[in-house]
């Protein structure tokens, strides 16, 4: 059975830090893109993030990019967040999730080509 399991999220004052971990098992990932979305409170789900299956390619939400940085460990089969200079506005629950099909594009980020999905880590900004 899939599983992704998130980790490293908690409570954090503005320009702090913190980085997320998403281990997946029963499957491996390396040939699937993979990235990460958050959801907060009243608002529609959004994407931070994505990686390649090699890593060569790397997309970010405008608001996240030059402050966090997705990256992975294929032979752990595991995904990073580092997320710095962190903001209130960056309060949500974040998600990591993996594509349907191998070789996928990092441009997805609509999370409809996303079939795994784990169950969230919150993060909480304090001004």
């Amino acid at each position: 059975q899939v599983q992704l399991s998130e980790s490293g999220g908690g409570a954090v004052q503005a320009g702090g830090s913190l980085r997320l971990s998403c281990a997946a098992s029963g499957r491996t990932f390396s040939r699937y893109t993979m990235g990460w979305f958050r959801h907060a409170p009243g608002k529609e789900r959004q994407f931070v993030a994505a990686i390649s299956w090699n890593v060569d390619n790397t997309a970010y939400e405008d608001s996240v990019k030059g402050r966090f940085t997705i990256s992975r460990d294929n032979a752990k089969n595991t995904m990073y967040l580092q997320m710095n200079s962190l903001k209130p506005e960056d309060t949500a629950v974040y998600y990591c999730a993996v594509q349907r099909r191998i070789y996928g594009s990092v441009g997805e980020t609509t999370g409809q080509n996303y079939d795994y999905w784990g169950q969230g880590t919150q993060v909480t900004v304090s001004s």
